[in-house]
């Protein structure tokens, strides 16, 4: 359903991402794994429409979403790293304005909207504004959004942010609900260990290239070890965190210069 075609992305000469390859088919969730600052944002604002390529082209559906970005854009749902919302909306507001973005019915938006902010736990707070929400209520505003409109590819980025322990379990049920019902996935997180569960596979990148694109399980047998965080630590030469916080703290106890 989604593919990547040789993409790449340069900011003032400087490669941000080079070559990337890799494809999210119908009913898939896919990885997206990668330190800060190895190309996965560049990646996902090219996904998204908000950056155009320097090489390489996104397919959606086997055509390029250049050539009908607005369309494209109408059978994406996105949920964003930082929650930017519009505060001074209400939940309800907020997911009405989306609707009629969308060009949905507005029998269809008000049934959409309320029924969604209840079965996320937000009915009470439906007609308050969002400035007064905590962040892991944003986090639930802006996934509704994401699924209102009933697009078949949805990205999260970072989703699991200031979600409580419930909300982040009903989303892990939630994706794979999703999936079984043909959308297509990909999920970018730094939630190694929810990855290993739920994604049927992982593309990792590193300074800008893709390392891996495999099942998690498969990635952990090549490389003979134990979970998915240990590989990925190797892939993408993790500093020993463990040597690390010892220095840390020995560092915090040094009494004189």
């Amino acid at each position: 359903m989604l593919e990547l075609h040789n993409v790449s992305r340069s900011y003032r000469g400087i490669p941000a991402i080079a070559n990337v390859n890799f494809r999210v088919g119908t009913g898939e969730i896919v990885g997206y794994l990668g330190a800060n600052g190895s190309g996965k944002s560049t990646t996902v604002k090219i996904i998204t429409g908000i950056l155009q390529p320097n090489d390489g082209k996104v397919l959606f559906e086997g055509v390029d979403i250049r050539a009908d970005l607005a369309g494209f854009r109408a059978k994406l749902g996105y949920v964003p790293e930082e929650a930017h919302v519009y505060t001074y909306l209400s939940g309800l507001e907020y997911l009405q304005l989306v609707g009629r973005l969308r060009g949905m019915p507005e029998p269809l938006i008000q049934l959409k909207a309320n029924k969604l902010l209840r079965l996320l736990g937000l009915e009470s707070w439906r007609h308050s504004p969002i400035s007064a929400y905590s962040k892991g209520m944003k986090q639930r505003v802006l996934i509704a959004a994401a699924l209102m409109h009933d697009p078949k590819l949805l990205v999260f980025d970072e989703p699991l942010s200031g979600l409580d322990v419930d909300s982040a379990r009903l989303f892990k049920d939630l994706l794979q609900q999703l999936a079984a019902s043909g959308k297509a996935i990909l999920y970018i997180s730094h939630v190694l260990e929810v990855v290993e569960q739920i994604c049927d596979r992982v593309v990792v990148i590193a300074q800008g290239r893709i390392l891996a694109d495999t099942a998690p399980s498969e990635l952990t047998r090549l490389m003979k070890l134990a979970n998915l965080e240990s590989a990925f630590a190797q892939l993408v030469q993790q500093q020993d965190t463990k040597v690390l916080a010892r220095e840390l703290v020995e560092t915090m106890l040094v009494e004189h210069a």
